[in-house]
């Protein structure tokens, strides 16, 4: 896969659109994941966590060493925007007074 900078850009903008491209143009995803349950729940929930662990993973030694950093860096960013949303919400429907 030879466009990772495009899809780190992109993976800022919208995670699951990424996720959707690497679903359609490569098989990291399939390598990834060999459950298709388990992809599809971090397509819902951790959307950041899945593109990490499916660049970090190789199909001969799995996720090891720095793809750990890689995998440990998405959750970091699946809390975050998370929580982002949380607090987004909350200043949205404060009621006035």
């Amino acid at each position: 896969m030879g466009c990772g900078c495009l899809l780190m850009l992109l993976c800022g903008a919208s995670p699951r659109f990424v996720m959707l491209f690497m679903w359609i143009f490569t098989d990291r995803l399939s390598l990834a994941f060999h459950s298709f349950w388990a992809g599809l729940a971090g397509f819902a929930f951790l959307p950041f966590t899945s593109i990490m662990y499916a660049l970090a993973y190789s199909p001969v030694t799995e996720v090891r060493g720095i793809g750990w950093l890689l995998v440990g860096f998405g959750v970091v960013l699946d809390i975050s925007a998370w929580s982002a949303s949380g607090r987004e919400a909350q200043v949205r429907y404060r009621p006035a007074g």
